[in-house]
């Protein structure tokens, strides 16, 4: 009898570590699923995939897209901008964007 426990216990042992080795497997996959993507999708627009182009506006390094328009920010730039007079900047991007949008349409 004493054998049985002992395979139960070895089965259930394997058991443990066979899931344990699943649970690895799977994180891994999806860390290196997302390096890749991050990797394939660097310097690219995330809507439209055209390359982006850094550009500065009010002293504020920033990176815009030339097909959709589209304008990304670092985590801090944001903020230096609404601490600016945020109607001038607010009212240039759609200003910019309307006659962008019009010249597109003739």
């Amino acid at each position: 009898m004493k054998d049985a426990w002992e395979e139960r216990k070895k089965a259930k042992e394997n058991e443990y570590f066979i899931k344990k080795d699943h649970e690895l497997i799977n994180q891994m996959k999806h860390q290196t699923e997302e390096e890749l993507a991050k990797g394939y999708s660097k310097g690219r627009c995330p809507k439209c995939s055209e390359k982006i182009e850094p550009i500065t506006f009010r002293g504020v390094p920033m990176d815009r897209c030339p097909g959709c328009g589209g304008v990304w920010l670092g985590p801090n730039d944001l903020k230096i901008l609404a601490e600016k007079d945020h109607r001038t900047w607010f009212d240039f991007w759609f200003r910019q964007d309307e006659t962008s949008t019009s010249e597109r349409g003739n």
